[in-house]
């Protein structure tokens, strides 16, 4: 035998791969459900109205520890119906207007439409058009004429209306007097002061003769004086343009023509209140009765209510 070196050679046997099972089934089958689940809700997501997701969305405010208990118990709620669900006479959230309060905002804006249709077709009322701002509030209609850098509605300084200011006022005047609503005037200045500021004829006077001189020249235009709930002057206390108190915008007359709800609201809180019987007692007593009042010794409630005790 030759001393070379044997080759060994080791031959293994080729097994078949061995069969992996189905769970590769399953876990694809989960994932095509979870799929179809998922465009199952996008598709009703985007088939659904406005309200329904805005539902959807309340529901999911629900907490996680409320929702797992079974969600809140029907003792915790405030509504009279058993069991839960919302209560059909309470309001929450923004107050529900009444056909009364849409009836009054329809006629507002029928009225503003008027003025601006009036400021457009009149001549003279035009030129003026971006010194008359129109807009609706939570009180009315607001009619705004504000002073501009080139053209002032009174004198410096004084309440004498200005002709053009004149103008505008008596044509403003009668359409006012198309709706039953009352109207307030307010008279602003800008953030100037007089010399004495605040401790002789102020910007307080000033506003409010203002106002008042605005209220003779509707007036005089046409309009009846008993459309004039208030006129306050509020010197400069509100501006329209807060970055600048001394613009010539926030001089200005502010006409509001209230609507019903605002009025009422103004009218009760400036109704007198009743006088009660023990105050209407103390008032009527006369001089004579009341105790005698000296530098030591004034009236005081109790000694008041004392005569009335000993009258009775």
């Amino acid at each position: 035998m030759s001393e070379v070196a044997r080759r060994i050679i080791i031959k293994r046997p080729i097994q078949a791969a061995g069969h992996h099972g189905g769970a590769w089934k399953i876990a694809f089958a989960d994932f095509m459900t979870a799929m179809f689940a998922f465009f199952l809700v996008m598709w009703l997501l985007g088939n659904s109205s406005s309200q329904q997701l805005a539902g959807i969305a309340e529901h999911f405010k629900m907490p996680l520890k409320v929702a797992i208990n079974g969600g809140p118990k029907s003792s915790m709620s405030a509504s009279v119906i058993p069991g839960g669900g919302s209560d059909p006479i309470q309001l929450t959230g923004e107050e529900k207007k009444s056909d009364g309060d849409k009836e009054d905002m329809s006629r507002l804006n029928e009225l503003k439409q008027r003025l601006n249709d009036m400021i457009e077709s009149n001549p003279v009322l035009r030129q003026f058009r971006h010194q008359l701002l129109l807009d609706i509030t939570p009180e009315g209609l607001r009619i705004q004429i504000v002073d501009s850098n080139n053209r002032s509605m009174f004198d410096r300084s004084s309440a004498v209306v200005l002709a053009h200011m004149r103008i505008i006022l008596q044509e403003i005047g009668p359409v006012l007097n198309e709706q039953s609503n009352k109207i307030t005037l307010s008279g602003h200045t800008d953030a100037t002061l007089y010399p004495k500021g605040d401790k002789a004829y102020s910007n307080w006077e000033l506003s409010a003769d203002r106002a008042n001189a605005s209220r003779r020249e509707l007036v005089a235009g046409g309009m009846r004086d008993d459309k004039v709930l208030r006129v306050m002057g509020v010197a400069a206390s509100m501006h329209l343009d807060r970055d600048d108190p001394l613009a010539a915008i926030n001089r200005r007359i502010s006409i509001v023509v209230l609507n019903h709800r605002a009025q009422a609201d103004i009218e009760a809180a400036n109704a007198a209140l009743p006088v009660n019987v023990s105050s209407a007692a103390v008032v009527g007593l006369s001089m004579s009765d009341a105790p005698a009042a000296t530098a030591s010794q004034p009236v005081t409630a109790l000694s008041l209510e004392t005569t009335v005790n000993k009258l009775d």
